[in-house]
């Protein structure tokens, strides 16, 4: 049994701005190898809001404690390209790392993005960021072409959910 419930939540229930920004920030340093700054986040995300994951045409989902303490969280938004989902924000915090919370939110966010009528999830990320490229591609995602323009991109995935 687990010690998290991974449910559906609005992207401004308690705790997530602070778990976005712990995700930007570790994003940051690994990517770019240096402390990033309040500015730099807060450009970061206004380039890639993340308020869009929310019904009807996304889910944000967060894994929690049997205290409420937030563990970990991920999104899901339809594109515009048929029957497409994109996987977002995507973090387990310190706290929920080495229980495999990482793949079940996967797996929750593939089952939210089916159930928006996708057939079909994307994703990108960055070559310092191992664990997620290793993640992705043992639960059966595939590099693509890029599908955007993002500058901190180095590897698009996509994974067939029919």
């Amino acid at each position: 049994m687990h010690s998290w419930t991974i449910t559906p939540e609005p992207v401004t229930a308690d705790g997530i701005d602070e778990a976005i920004r712990a995700y930007y920030t570790e994003i940051g340093e690994r990517v770019v190898k240096r402390p990033v700054t309040p500015t730099e986040i807060q450009h970061a995300l206004d380039r890639d809001p993340h308020h869009d994951l929310a019904p009807p045409h996304g889910r944000f989902l967060t894994a929690r404690d049997t205290s409420g303490r937030l563990l970990g969280c991920v999104g899901v938004r339809l594109l515009d390209r048929p029957a497409t989902a994109e996987l977002k924000r995507m973090y387990v915090l310190p706290a929920g790392r080495g229980q495999g919370l990482g793949r079940h939110l996967l797996k929750a966010a593939e089952a939210s993005a089916r159930a928006l009528g996708a057939t079909r999830i994307v994703c990108e990320t960055n070559t310092e960021l191992a664990e997620a490229r290793t993640l992705y591609t043992g639960h059966g995602y595939r590099e693509t072409a890029p599908y955007n323009d993002h500058a901190a991109a180095e590897h698009w995935y996509a994974k067939d959910l029919a």
